[in-house]
């Protein structure tokens, strides 16, 4: 039998991910958390001194992107043929568009700074993705709610988790997508997520 381990710090950030794709495959794995204190006597065992990191059967594999598509196509969360993989590709790929440019708000450490990035995005940058993703959406979903052939893939659960980051920032801003709006209500009510979402452990992002 397959063994799952996952290492990664005690928050969400680049693990989050993989953690909701084993949520909604049901799949049993070793969710390790470092704290930021412990991760130094341990950075000499990942492959890049980086995480998260994904053990395999023995084999350990870092970078979350090649992680999250692994556990998608491992669990039949990619999409059900090669052209469906490629829409979902598009809509990550439109995401991470989306991060890009969210990421230097993130970083910045200076309040007023971070204050005028902020503004600038919501009003500038976020509009334009958020209709990008919505635009595919309507494109692949096949009629239905999720991104690609009225599926759950691992698409819609990197837009929940990322669009758990930008309503903090804007409670509102879906109310001008009902599609994308619908999108996550329908990630959170499938039963393993919800069950997993209810449980899981109260960390910062």
């Amino acid at each position: 039998m397959s063994t799952y381990k996952l290492y990664y710090f005690n928050v969400r950030g680049r693990g989050e991910v993989a953690r909701l794709i084993f949520a909604a495959a049901d799949q049993k794995y070793e969710d390790i958390r470092y704290e930021r204190e412990e991760w130094v006597s341990h950075k000499s065992e990942m492959p890049l001194g980086q995480m998260p990191v994904l053990e395999y059967n023995g084999v350990k594999l870092p970078q979350s992107a090649a992680i999250n598509r692994f556990l998608a196509n491992q669990f039949h969360l990619a999409g059900k043929d090669n052209f469906d993989q490629a829409k979902v590709d598009a809509v990550v790929d439109t995401i991470n568009d989306m991060i890009s440019k969210y990421r230097p708000i993130r970083m910045e450490q200076d309040e007023a700074k971070q204050k005028e990035l902020t503004k600038t995005f919501l009003a500038d940058e976020l509009p334009k993705h958020l209709q990008n993703l919505e635009g595919l959406g309507k494109l692949y979903g096949s009629g239905g709610s999720f991104f690609v052939g009225n599926n759950l893939t691992w698409a819609d659960l990197y837009f929940y988790d990322i669009a758990q980051h930008i309503l903090e920032l804007d409670e509102n801003i879906f109310n001008s997508y009902p599609w994308l709006k619908e999108n996550r209500q329908q990630v959170e009510k499938q039963p393993k997520i919800a069950e997993y979402l209810k449980n899981r452990p109260k960390t910062s992002h």
